[in-house]
């Protein structure tokens, strides 16, 4: 069997996978009279577009000499969150108050670095089309919120007595949390490394 670029210049299987896996000469391939991307289109999970996957792409609008902050602030609400699960699950384990204290700071420290990565995050989402316009916008964005809000309410579950609130419901809260998280992160991903969203680009912030 034998595929085909574009240009009709025959190669062996063996060839396609070399070039397309490790030195990523094409973005297009002709199978049997049928274009096919290099970024699949498999919804919700990914949405590729031609135009996107050729273009700059789009700097953020909460940027230091174009550097987007956005995906550094993000790193603190997913340690702290993230860590509150284990801590939880460590108390679960041992009754020992010291997790329930370190998972009483950590869910605090994640909603209010939380709301400043929502901050940065939500800016980008009003003031760049793209990001409204893709699936994985809309989903970051609310998936998100929605963690927070979990987060809020298992934070003020606690606020009295950091123990007695972890078993079961606090514990529940946290894996929530921390499985949206995931979740959202991927279609963060996307919006940078697939949409090119929030890179050092050259495309403009406002689309037909």
């Amino acid at each position: 069997m034998l595929l085909f670029f574009d240009n009709s210049q025959a190669i062996t299987p063996w060839e396609r996978c070399r070039n397309s896996l490790f030195l990523g000469e094409f973005s297009q391939l002709n199978i049997w009279g049928k274009t096919m991307t290099q970024t699949p289109n498999i919804p919700p999970l990914i949405e590729s577009n031609e135009e996107e996957y050729r273009d700059s792409g789009i700097p953020s609008t909460v940027a230091v000499a174009g550097h987007p902050l956005h995906p550094l602030i993000v790193t603190f609400p997913l340690a702290f969150l993230v860590g509150a699960l284990g801590t939880d699950l460590g108390y679960w384990l041992t009754a020992d108050a010291f997790w329930a204290r370190a998972s009483l700071w950590l869910l605090g420290s994640g909603f209010v670095s939380g709301l400043v990565a929502a901050l940065s995050g939500m800016l980008d989402f009003v003031k760049i089309d793209r990001v409204r316009k893709r699936r994985a916008g809309w989903a970051h964005m609310i998936g998100n919120v929605a963690a927070l809000t979990l987060t809020l309410i298992n934070w003020l579950l606690r606020w009295n007595d950091p123990a007695d609130a972890i078993v079961p419901i606090g514990l529940v809260l946290s894996l929530i949390v921390a499985s949206l998280l995931g979740i959202t992160g991927w279609y963060g991903a996307e919006l940078v490394y697939r949409h090119k969203v929030a890179v050092i680009g050259y495309s403009d912030r406002r689309e037909a």
